[in-house]
């Protein structure tokens, strides 16, 4: 016993030591936490939720209970051309849509528990203020320059039209509903002058191309200091961040455009609805600023509000070494937050650049790309109305499935798993069972116990088997769950918090009091105590994750509902010390579930309602195209051919560069299929030729007609093959 109990106070020196080392990881008093803020232009879906809310909120959480300072901010993105269309769309005025959906996101966000600090919103006064200076300051220090440049204007709708209110098609690939500043069936970014047949999104009709001028922010200037900071963490040799800590795809999507060159940005756009430029500015009649300007600097309007609000000084959290910036977005949003926002950061001086941008990927559903048109989302305001009292089911389903380096996928089937297998039959089960015997062996008070009385533990080493011995083994736990959120690794972390609960469980299938009592009631008290330990360790830990659990865990111990003010810190100390997290003599409360299995008929109504949302079988299909001639038809050479090669194409996501065998010449065809098919599993393949297309340059190769393919619109793609027996070059008609 001598032996046992010298060892287990090494273990605790041990432990005192990484606690003091993991204490002192981190040399940043307060956290800047920033959310993308969403498009106020329709509700958030569960999409949303898994780019950059859940999170962000378990990130900005645990800071808080770590003993650290955190502004949360948020808010509703209330310019720019997705505003104004869908005002068009839903004739209102672009002020009754954002008002709208301010209001629901507010509600939203609060209803699944994310704990802003302050939801603000960019149509504030405030923001409009905020903004404007920063364009004064650039514009006084000479950082934009003023080009004079042809742009799209609508005669018929008298105005000049933004990126996103035109489109052609592609000319890259073909496709015909690109828009005027990126291609989403091949990726590439565009101007709108490169489309071809373009056309008005607000008429219909064909725009025509006007003089305007606009002031651009040159960040072909500023890519070598933006490269350095990137790949090294430095600026002017002074190290800001570990760029070891950043997601590859991050760095992989940045380093990209940089290296394919970066060219001056308009920040300033010809609309009627956004922030004014300064009147004061020559040319600034008829100006609003880009949303890709004013959107971000809405992170520091929403920090001045709820600076005023709090009695602060909101440039302690923008402009002092002791704050760590971190931006929580989507991969979409990737290019704007670690390159354009930087750069106007940088060129107004005074600022903190992001110490992380950790972008999540994006999250399908049921097999396809979540479709708001389509309306196939899951719309989080509706999940909460019709599976009342489940937002900690939802969000763990989410967490769990987080797509936080590649794209991944709800289902409603795994949800309800999630729910019964996970949170029902682990989680809840062990609490339950442990709340249970306590109020019947002790009428709910926490006994008096030997500290030293043998336990059964699930497989520690055979000098820690008691009860120390395992409480060590819970702060090993705990700390592995530390370090998986500060490495953003909300999935590796929640997975740790099941395998406390799991290992609870374990130490009362383990030890059976049920059985033991009958023969060792001392040894129960220890085993009770133990297990209570485990769950008063959960409430703590799993807050971050299920807040409304933490809340019922806290009531069911008696304890205070956490306030996220230090209290991960006091319980690791505790541990460290050898000491309990709650103690003998504590009264809890009476049984209750924290989970409730999800029924078949539950999952059944969601999944009926999903697919009658999109019933309207034209609604699974691109629009049909404007009618053609016979003559036009007989035009097209339509022939059979083989692959012959198939390689990608550098810097794309979509395009293969193939050879093709037409049986009376070879060709080269670039083809935007990459994402459909990999390379070498469509050598051999037969395929049907567009063979009398035009030639154009694709990425400086020369591409000699058009593959043909069927496309269900969300980018999957398959051959229209001709009959195996074919031979090469044979014409279809």
């Amino acid at each position: 016993m001598v032996r046992k109990k010298l060892y287990i106070r090494l273990l605790y020196i041990e432990r005192n030591y990484l606690r003091t080392l993991f204490l002192g990881m981190s040399h940043f008093d307060k956290y800047l936490i920033t959310a993308a803020l969403p498009y106020a232009n329709g509700p958030l879906h569960i999409g949303h939720l898994a780019g950059a809310y859940l999170s962000s909120d378990i990130f900005a959480r645990f800071q808080r209970m770590f003993g650290k300072e955190v502004v949360f901010v948020c808010g509703s993105d209330e310019h720019g051309a997705a505003i104004t269309m869908k005002a068009l769309k839903e004739q209102t005025t672009p002020k009754e849509v954002v008002d709208k959906y301010h209001t629901l996101f507010k509600e939203t966000f609060q209803r699944i528990g994310i704990s802003f600090d302050i939801y603000h919103r960019t149509s504030d006064p405030l923001h409009h203020e905020t903004s404007q200076d920063f364009f004064r300051t650039l514009y006084k220090k000479g950082i934009f320059q003023t080009k004079e440049t042809s742009q799209y204007f609508d005669e018929e709708a008298g105005q000049f039209l933004a990126d996103r209110y035109i489109q052609g098609t592609c000319p890259n690939c073909g496709y015909e509903e690109a828009y005027g500043d990126q291609c989403e069936n091949c990726g590439s970014s565009l101007s709108p002058t490169e489309l071809k047949s373009p056309k008005s999104t607000i008429s219909g009709a064909k725009p025509v191309l006007k003089t305007t001028t606009h002031f651009y922010l040159p960040l072909d200037q500023d890519a070598s200091w933006l490269k350095e900071w990137l790949e090294s963490g430095k600026v002017d040799s002074v190290e800001l961040h570990n760029p070891s800590d950043w997601k590859n795809h991050v760095l992989g999507q940045c380093k990209s455009w940089i290296d394919n060159g970066l060219l001056p940005r308009a920040m300033t756009r010809d609309l009627d609805w956004g922030v004014d430029v300064p009147q004061e500015i020559n040319g600034s009649q008829g100006k609003k600023l880009y949303v890709w300007l004013d959107a971000p600097i809405g992170y520091i309007s929403a920090t001045k509000a709820w600076a005023t609000e709090n009695g602060k000084n909101w440039e302690e959290y923008w402009k002092s070494d002791d704050t760590a910036l971190v931006h929580f977005i989507g991969k979409d949003n990737i290019v704007f937050h670690c390159i354009i926002f930087p750069s106007i950061l940088k060129s107004h001086g005074g600022y903190n650049l992001p110490v992380n941008v950790p972008a999540n990927q994006f999250m399908n559903l049921e097999g396809n790309k979540i479709s708001t048109s389509k309306n196939w989302a899951v719309w989080v305001h509706e999940y909460l109305d019709e599976i009342p009292h489940r937002e900690d089911e939802l969000r763990y389903c989410m967490i769990k499935n987080m797509p936080e380096l590649k794209d991944s996928e709800f289902t409603w089937k795994n949800y309800q798993d999630c729910t019964n297998n996970e949170l029902v039959n682990n989680l809840g089960n062990f609490v339950n069972r442990v709340v249970v015997l306590i109020n019947k062996y002790y009428e709910s008070e926490l006994p008096e116990y030997d500290v030293w009385a043998p336990i059964e533990g699930p497989g520690t080493q055979e000098e820690l088997t008691s009860y120390e011995g395992e409480m060590l083994h819970l702060f090993d736990k705990l700390h592995a769950l530390y370090e998986h959120i500060q490495q953003y690794n909300f999935r590796g972390a929640l997975s740790v918090l099941m395998e406390i609960s799991t290992t609870g469980n374990q130490i009362l299938q383990n030890n059976a009091p049920w059985q033991l009592i009958k023969t060792d009631e001392e040894a129960v008290k220890t085993v009770m105590m133990l297990a209570v330990q485990y769950v008063a360790a959960l409430r703590v830990a799993i807050r971050p994750f299920l807040p409304f659990t933490s809340d019922k865990l806290s009531r069911l111990l008696n304890m205070e509902t956490i306030k996220e003010e230090g209290e991960w810190t006091q319980m690791m100390n505790a541990l460290a010390e050898g000491d309990d997290i709650i103690h003998s003599g504590q009264k809890i409360g009476k049984p209750e579930h924290i989970f409730s299995r999800i029924e078949d008929e539950v999952i059944e109504q969601q999944m009926t309602k999903l697919q009658s949302s999109n019933s309207n079988p034209a609604d699974n299909f691109t629009p049909q195209k404007d009618t053609i001639q016979f003559d036009d038809f007989m035009k097209m050479d339509l022939r059979t051919a083989t692959i012959l090669t198939a390689e990608k194409v550098e810097k794309t996501d979509k395009l293969l560069k193939l050879e093709l065998d037409l049986g009376y010449e070879q060709r080269i065809v670039v083809s935007g299929i990459a994402k459909s098919y990999k390379p070498e599993d469509i050598i051999g393949k037969q395929v049907t030729l567009l063979a009398n297309l035009a030639p154009r340059k694709i990425r400086g190769i020369e591409s000699q007609g058009m593959i043909l393919m069927a496309d269900n619109g969300d980018d999957e793609l398959c051959f229209i093959n001709p009959d195996d027996s074919w031979t090469n070059g044979m014409t279809i008609s």
